[in-house]
């Protein structure tokens, strides 16, 4: 028995990376997949991700839609619910990371981040808890960051997004859990996706891995399988929590 048969699943920025691996663990499970991406560049990846999930058994769509903005989440909510019906799990992934010192840091620099990283999920999770509300029930996820968690020099945008993320998530648990709509956020540690390719070799990712107490950079698996599980019923009494997947870094 899959833990998410034909439940229909949202996932924000699906193109690559852990939210390739998120939609496809998912999909794995039973879910159908409504997915986006942004830029044109990404729509073959995301053609060929809509073959990998379909030949799953599930129904799944891409979406070219900017989480960021929105009317687009209005349009593209609708639409998701017009045509999967209704909207179960809502992984809200969409991210960017632009690092720089606060000195050299220009306001629209600082701006891009927030807007990608946390209004995204402003966005999309006021658009989601509409039928999630009608259904009486509900799985949104959050993807933060242990940045979010303890900061990073040069990181302060991202560490500012990843932060607010948490402090949304727990306030939404409670305004939701009236209604059995949960919402919980994962907040990743190292983990090997094109963002963080210049870890994979090199002093700085022997530094970085000697700190990590399980001796390896995360995966997307390791991420995706916390989203399952929050996803599904194994997890209905779970909600306002951060779980770190992060080999132990943050301990």
């Amino acid at each position: 028995m899959k833990l998410l048969n034909n439940r229909v699943a949202i996932v924000t920025g699906a193109a690559r990376g852990i939210g390739e691996a998120i939609a496809t663990q998912l999909a794995e499970q039973g879910a159908h997949i409504a997915f986006t991406f942004v830029s044109d560049q990404s729509k073959e990846r995301a053609s060929a991700l809509e073959e990998k999930l379909r030949s799953k058994g599930v129904k799944a769509i891409a979406y070219q839609s900017n989480a960021g903005d929105f009317a687009q989440c209005e349009a593209f909510v609708n639409e998701v619910v017009q045509t999967f019906g209704t909207i179960d799990i809502c992984v809200n992934n969409a991210g960017i990371s632009k690092d720089n010192l606060l000195l050299r840091m220009p306001p629209d620099q600082w701006q891009e981040v927030i807007t990608t990283n946390l209004s995204s999920v402003f966005n999309m999770t006021k658009q989601v808890i509409r039928p999630m509300m009608k259904a009486k029930s509900g799985s949104i996820i959050n993807m933060s960051s242990i940045i979010g968690i303890t900061g990073n020099a040069g990181q302060g945008s991202y560490a500012a997004s990843k932060a607010g993320i948490i402090g949304f998530t727990k306030s939404i648990a409670k305004e939701m859990g009236s209604r059995n709509i949960r919402c919980n956020a994962i907040a990743p540690g190292f983990i090997e996706t094109d963002m963080t390719g210049y870890l994979k070799e090199g002093e700085a990712a022997d530094k970085y891995r000697s700190n990590i107490p399980l001796g390896r950079f995360g995966t997307g698996s390791d991420i995706a399988d916390v989203a399952v599980f929050l996803a599904s019923d194994w997890s209905r009494y779970i909600t306002g929590q951060v779980i770190s997947v992060c080999g132990g870094l943050n301990t």
